[in-house]
Order: C-alpha cells, then sequence, then structure tokens
C-alpha cells in the first residue's frame, strides 16, 4: 500500500533565509494526495540571495526505484549524502519519481521554477530508512531580487509512474511563459541525417543521392550535420564560429537545398550554439566574451549575457534561412551555457544580465521569434539533455542523446523523452549499423525506437537487399500506426529494467513492443481493443501473453522482420499464458473478426 501523507505545514521547511531575506511556506491540497508547497522569499530591496533548501522527510514504503529525467541505466536507490539531479532551463528538468517494483508511483515530485539552477534530493538515509527530499535553490548566482516564488508539487497518489510524470508535464506546461512550441506537421516524420553515415565528409551529390533513396523508403527531411562549414576533419569545434559554407565541399548552397526540395523534401542545418573556435575569423572579436575556454580543444563558449553575443549568434540564422531557404535547425551543445565555479562572480562590463540561464532565455526567445517571422513552420531540434520544459518554448523536436548502434540505450533514452515531452515530438538518436549484420539483428535498430519519430543515418546504396527491404516495411509500419505509437496512451513498464515491455493504445488498437522474455498481460484492466499488434523486440523466437478469461476468436497475421507474411490462421483467445510463435524481430497482428464483432 502507498504511504498516506497528510498535509501538514510543518512537514516542509524552507531553510536559508538569514538576514536580507524573509521566506513564506504555505502548503495547499487541492485534491487528495497532492500537495502543493508554495513558498516566498522576500527582501526589503534587491539583493543576491543566499542558498535555499526546501526539505522533507518520506518512509522508503514499497520503493525500489527512482526515476529522473538524466537517469538512463541508472534507476537505484541513492544515499543521502550523494550530490542530487542538477537541473536548469537548457539541462534536465525537477521532477524525480518514487516507484514500486510493480511500476506505481509512491511518491513524484516536481518543481515550478525550471529556469533557474535547481537540485533535487531524494536519498535514503541509513539509521531511519526514509528518504531525505530537498530542493536546493540560488547555488549559482542570479540577478538580485527582492520577491520570489515558486512552487513544489508533491504527488502521493497510488497511480502508475508514467501517468503521474505526465501530470507534471501538463502541470509545467500551464505556467504563463513556458507555452509549448507549435509542432509543425514534418516534425512527426521520419527523417535521414548525415552524421553517422557521413561524419564530415558531406558532399551535395552524396547526400542528395541518399535523399533520393531516403524518400522512397519514407523519410521526409534530411538535416544535414556537422562538417559542411569546414574543411577540417578531426571531429572538434576548432573551426566553429563563423558559419560560412566549406565551397570545397558544398559550391553552392541555395542551390543544393532546391535540389533536395524538388525530391519532396525539408532541409534542416546543424549548429554548434555556443561554440566559437581558435581558428575562426570570429574568435579575436570575442575571444574576451567567452563564458569559458577549453584551451586543449581549441575553442571557447561564448556568454550569451553579452548583447552583441546574442545579436551574433541570431543573425547567423536568420541569414541561412533567407539565403538557402531552410526548413529548420539542429541547434546543438546549447547544454554548454555553464557557468564555472570561478567565474561566479563576474559580471557587468557590457553584460546585461547576471544569470546565464536568463541570458539563454533571452537567446533562445530573440532565436525563435525571429525565425518564425520567417517561416512559421520552422522546425529546431534539441538534444538530450536540453530538453526540458523551457526548452520546449523554443524547439520542437528533442533527440535522444548520441549512442551510435546502441538500440537499448537509444529504447530508454527515447522513453524517457517521451514521459515528459508532451505533444512535442521525441526523436530517436540516428540509427546506424553494420551491413554485415544479420537482418533481425539490424532491424531492432528500429524496432526499440517505434515510439519516438526514427532518423536513418546509414547509407542506403551499401546496404544489402534484405536490409532495404526490412527498413521499408518497419518504416511503413510506422506511419501506418504513428497515430498511435506517438498520441496513444504511452506505457512503457519496469524503467528500473530498462522498459523490456512498452505499450500505446487507444480505443481501438493496442500496440505492445517486448524487448526482453515478458509476458503481455491483455485484459489486466480494460476490454480488449479491434486490434492488437505485439512486436518480438528480440532475437529469439515467441511471445508471450496472458488473458484471465477467454477472449473469443482473433484473425492473426504473421509477419517476419522485412514484413513477409509467415502465417495467416484463426486462434482462440484462452485463459491463461500462451506462446505466440512470432520471428525474431517479427509482428503478429491480431484482429477482431466480423463473428466476435456481432456477439459483443
Amino acid at each position: 500500500m502507498p504511504f498516506a501523507q497528510k498535509s501538514r505545514q510543518d512537514h516542509y521547511q524552507l531553510i536559508g533565509s538569514g538576514d536580507r531575506f524573509q521566506s513564506i511556506v504555505e502548503v495547499e491540497t487541492p485534491e487528495e494526495g497532492i500537495d502543493l508547497v508554495h513558498i516566498r522569499i522576500t527582501a526589503d530591496s534587491p539583493d543576491t540571495p543566499p542558498v535555499f533548501r526546501l526539505i522533507w522527510k518520506h518512509p522508503i514504503v514499497d520503493i525500489h526505484g527512482v526515476w529522473h529525467p538524466n537517469g538512463y541505466r541508472n534507476r537505484g536507490l541513492a544515499p543521502d549524502w550523494t550530490s542530487g539531479y542538477t537541473s536548469k532551463s537548457t539541462n534536465s528538468a525537477p521532477v524525480v519519481s518514487l516507484f514500486s517494483s510493480t511500476g506505481q508511483s509512491r511518491m513524484t515530485f516536481a518543481y515550478s521554477d525550471t529556469l533557474n539552477p535547481v537540485v533535487c534530493k531524494a536519498g535514503v538515509n541509513e539509521e531511519l530508512a526514509e528518504f531525505h527530499c530537498s530542493i536546493h535553490l540560488f547555488e549559482e548566482p542570479t540577478s538580485p531580487i527582492d520577491n520570489y516564488e515558486a512552487t513544489l508539487r508533491v504527488d502521493y497518489r497510488d497511480r502508475a509512474y508514467y501517468d503521474c510524470l505526465n501530470d507534471v508535464q501538463m502541470w509545467w506546461s500551464g505556467f504563463p511563459g513556458l507555452t509549448p512550441s507549435p509542432v509543425p506537421a514534418p516534425a512527426r516524420e521520419p527523417m535521414y541525417s548525415t552524421w553517422y553515415s557521413f561524419h564530415q565528409d558531406v558532399e551535395p551529390e552524396a547526400i542528395e543521392e541518399q535523399c533520393r533513396l531516403a524518400k522512397a523508403l519514407g523519410c521526409e527531411t534530411v538535416i544535414v550535420d556537422d562538417g559542411w562549414q569546414t574543411a577540417n576533419s578531426v571531429r572538434g569545434y576548432a573551426y566553429c564560429g563563423d558559419w560560412e559554407v566549406c565551397t570545397d565541399k558544398i559550391p553552392d548552397m541555395k542551390a543544393h537545398v532546391e535540389r533536395v526540395h524538388s525530391l519532396g523534401m525539408k532541409y534542416m542545418l546543424w549548429y554548434s550554439v555556443p561554440f566559437v573556435g581558435i581558428h575562426s575569423k570570429t574568435w579575436d572579436r570575442f575571444r574576451d566574451k567567452m563564458l569559458y575556454t577549453i584551451e586543449s580543444r581549441g575553442w571557447g563558449i561564448v556568454d550569451p549575457r553579452f548583447p552583441e553575443i546574442r545579436e551574433y549568434l541570431i543573425g547567423i540564422y536568420e541569414r541561412a534561412m533567407h539565403e538557402w531557404n531552410l526548413d529548420g535547425f539542429k541547434l546543438d551543445f546549447v547544454d554548454s551555457f555553464n557557468l564555472p565555479e570561478e567565474k561566479k562572480q563576474e559580471y557587468g562590463w557590457g553584460r546585461d544580465y547576471v544569470s546565464v540561464p536568463e541570458a539563454v532565455d533571452r537567446l533562445m526567445s530573440d532565436i525563435m521569434d525571429r525565425l518564425r517571422a520567417i517561416n512559421p513552420e520552422v522546425m529546431i531540434e534539441f538534444r538530450q539533455s536540453y530538453v526540458g520544459p523551457y526548452m520546449r518554448k523554443y524547439g520542437n523536436m528533442f533527440r535522444a542523446a548520441d549512442c551510435p548502434n546502441d538500440s537499448l540505450e537509444n529504447r530508454v533514452r527515447t522513453l524517457d523523452i517521451r514521459l515528459l515531452c508532451g505533444d512535442t515530438a521525441a526523436h530517436a538518436d540516428m540509427l546506424m549499423w553494420h551491413p554485415e549484420d544479420p537482418v533481425e539483428s539490424a532491424a531492432l535498430q528500429l524496432i526499440n525506437v517505434l515510439f519516438a519519430v526514427p532518423q536513418i543515418s546509414v547509407k542506403l546504396d551499401r546496404l544489402p537487399e534484405e536490409h532495404v527491404e526490412m527498413v521499408a516495411y518497419w518504416l511503413s509500419f510506422w506511419n501506418e500506426h504513428r497515430g498511435v505509437l506517438l498520441d496513444g496512451r504511452l506505457e512503457p513498464h519496469h524503467p528500473e529494467l530498462m522498459y523490456p515491455l512498452v505499450e500505446a493504445s487507444d480505443s481501438d488498437k493496442l500496440i505492445a513492443a517486448v524487448y526482453q522474455r515478458t509476458i503481455v498481460t491483455l485484459d489486466r484492466d480494460r476490454k480488449l481493443p479491434k486490434t492488437i499488434i505485439l512486436i518480438n523486440g528480440t532475437r529469439s523466437e515467441g511471445v508471450y501473453i496472458e488473458l484471465a478469461a477467454d477472449g473469443g476468436s482473433r484473425e492473426i497475421e504473421i509477419k517476419d522482420c522485412k514484413g513477409n507474411v509467415v502465417e495467416r490462421s484463426t486462434l482462440p483467445l484462452r485463459s491463461g499464458v500462451r506462446r505466440l510463435h512470432v520471428p525474431p524481430a517479427g509482428v503478429i497482428t491480431l484482429t477482431e473478426n466480423d463473428r466476435n464483432s456481432l456477439i459483443r
């Protein structure tokens, strides 16, 4: 049973007011099981606030895992002496969910201030077997304030952890200034990326040929990644900053984009937003306006608190969109806007912001306003870990962090994004694999990211024919069922086991992908939908289902990983556990027949 928490004014304590600042804590319970802890910090005149900590405790009762946005493969309980989880506008999000072994939330807490640096902690106290929880504020310098208000939302309800997280993202979206960016239709369609297939060795004719092949398979946009702006190919950023086309590689960018457009594809271009390299013409101009410099690598991270830095960056993207008719941008490394410890008291001298997060918000807001003035349907891709509530204001595509050829990691990262991104398009990291990989193994790259938008990044003309057939089938499958995969009720089970079973459903269709030897329970709390699709996301044969009662008969169709039909028949759905003979990386569709429909 979940712990029954009664709201008490003294259960939550705010520590750190000192002499200059006063604080107030008020607890509101809008519904049973929800605490809204409102804090207000005030001063007689604007001043730099000290560190504040909002603390509370929670007994470890039926809690076996912890979910937070940057958990990746670590879902374990941390001791109370660890550092916690840091978030700000360009990194992660202030939310933690403590869940049971059955996936029920036992406490999910989130904080309303998603702009400024916040440290969330939920650490195990060994002596008392309870969580010591806290929110740490103002650990980085901020603008002087005389008033600060925010709310901690604590959800003690006995609900699935993924439903509690969905409530959090909707709560955030309702705050003024956090309205998510509209998502244009092309952001929800498969894409081709040049990164893993070309890296920095880009050339227009080769890209256009891959676009032609990708378009035939179902891709609607190309993202041209790093390499277009430099003749250097050492995979660093020492030549970034000018953002001029390397004409030795792409002699005429506008004509190249036009040729891609003539294939019926959109065109997006990569930029590393904060990096200026020592070999760029821009280096001398901005070398004294850096947050920090990575001297060993040869580049710096510009300080967005300078208005001339912001205007320079915005102008780059405006000109590119105007001159080359771009459809969008992959704006990379936004999470590198960090203030080093030794510079935390360094401001003024032309900076118009004290807070780096506030300056980044101004930069990104101005970028979006001015790009949308040119093209209201502009697509903007961001990459983990900068996929939090503030980033939804600016971007409409969130991509999993780099995990080349790692299908399991791609599954985990895309689902972590999905759990908090609402209707913002969640994208997989670019898919790559070796041409000699068994086709069933290569298919797992696509199957593991079915609940996100796929990006393909292999040279399609070098794939064996059966691989091309496989890609064509799974992209066709994804497009056919996109409405349920992206917009249906999402249920990623057992995050502590890296989501071995994931389901998405609406009133008529259930799609379940099985990534380990587990059982799909079909009738646990609902009437069986008309169509049930089970995907074998393993290299072993067979998918197991369980029913509590007989469910009539179904017409079944079983396909292999290339979409070839291997069986059609009628299957009686009997109570108990049953093994269905689905081939590795294959799929079975169970459709309600007309007789069952008449009976119902």
